[in-house]
């Protein structure tokens, strides 16, 4: 019967011994050019079973692009995922995906391991910035490109305008007459954008009170626990609106509302979300919120991902695209 050869059959064709091959698999710079043109050469002869990333190694590109996400629970980042894959296959690349889950640890090990994989770039949702790894991986000429960071030239980004989408939601709120919007959400640093933009509004608009009820997390858990907390306030300390940073806390807070007594979505409070998943339009009370085309996102991503693959030099383009408001039920004026 056949077997799989492996890299002690390579090692005796080439005359070199294991460590050399595994050095041209993993650390290809600690080897000699022609060396590592012997080694790869034997390995395509002989049928290797790596003869993939043998290919890449000579020709300096390949097939394979790694992505990382905060959380693949959530439906926004597995819509972005899908969306992803599905523009990479459209051009000719494998998206390659894995969750941090929102540790630092994990995020750490994801990117090592697409590093030592030798993908063509890498598509990251950090977790909380561009952190000194990313950077790091940047400076050896590995294509980055990050989703929800604004502002750093080293690095191409693509977003959301979260500003623009932030200020829109609490525009919309006001002209549906309410003065004392809560907006839901945290941590903080990953929602900066959308309470910035709130805040910009309600300064400028008399009367209208803007408060920050924060979370742990996005999840539907933390938006029903937020609302028990809202339920309990005293009626005239209520809001009369929220927005929610997701659609999870968003769908969570609903949840917890249409379950209390004497508390009418949206006659007493309204509620806007964030990313429209595909449960906003089909919950109980459907739900408005900010519209996020990850096809667009997936689509500018692994353009700008691989045009850096195909050129180090380029100038790098922070991306920000702009926000839909879809407004529905659950914020329709008194």
């Amino acid at each position: 019967m056949d077997r799989s050869v492996g890299i002690r059959e390579v090692a005796e064709a080439a005359r070199v011994s294991v460590g050399t091959v595994s050095n041209v698999l993993n650390k290809p710079d600690r080897v000699s050019q022609a060396t590592l043109d012997r080694v790869l050469g034997v390995m395509d002869g002989l049928g290797f079973v790596r003869n993939g990333l043998a290919r890449q190694l000579r020709m300096g590109t390949g097939t394979t692009l790694g992505m990382i996400v905060l959380n693949v629970a959530n439906p926004f980042f597995a819509d972005l995922a899908h969306a992803c894959e599905a523009a990479g296959e459209r051009v000719g690349q494998t998206v390659v995906l894995g969750s941090s889950d929102q540790l630092e640890a994990r995020e750490d090990r994801y990117l090592d391991l697409f590093e030592e994989q030798r993908v063509r770039g890498m598509l990251v949702a950090p977790l909380d910035g561009i952190t000194a790894r990313m950077r790091q991986l940047r400076a050896r000429g590995m294509p980055l490109v990050l989703f929800d960071i604004h502002g750093d030239p080293g690095f191409c980004s693509i977003s959301l305008d979260g500003r623009a989408g932030g200020a829109m939601v609490a525009r919309h709120l006001i002209e549906t007459g309410r003065r004392h919007i809560a907006f839901l959400g945290g941590p903080r640093h990953q929602v900066e954008d959308r309470w910035l933009g709130a805040q910009d509004v309600c300064a400028g608009n008399q009367g209208v009170r803007l408060s920050h009820v924060d979370t742990r997390d996005q999840t539907i858990a933390e938006g029903r626990a937020a609302g028990a907390v809202i339920e309990a306030m005293p009626q005239h300390e209520r809001p009369d609106a929220v927005f929610a940073a997701n659609d999870l806390l968003a769908l969570g807070l609903l949840q917890a509302l249409v379950l209390s007594e004497g508390i009418r979505v949206p006659e007493d409070i309204a509620i806007v979300g964030y990313d429209d998943i595909d449960y906003a339009q089909s919950a109980v009370v459907p739900l408005s919120t900010v519209r996020q085309s990850t096809e667009l996102l997936a689509e500018r991503a692994i353009e700008l991902v691989l045009a850096e693959s195909n050129d180090p030099e380029h100038e790098h383009q922070q991306l920000r695209l702009p926000p839909e408001l879809m407004v529905r039920e659950s914020s329709a004026p008194r």
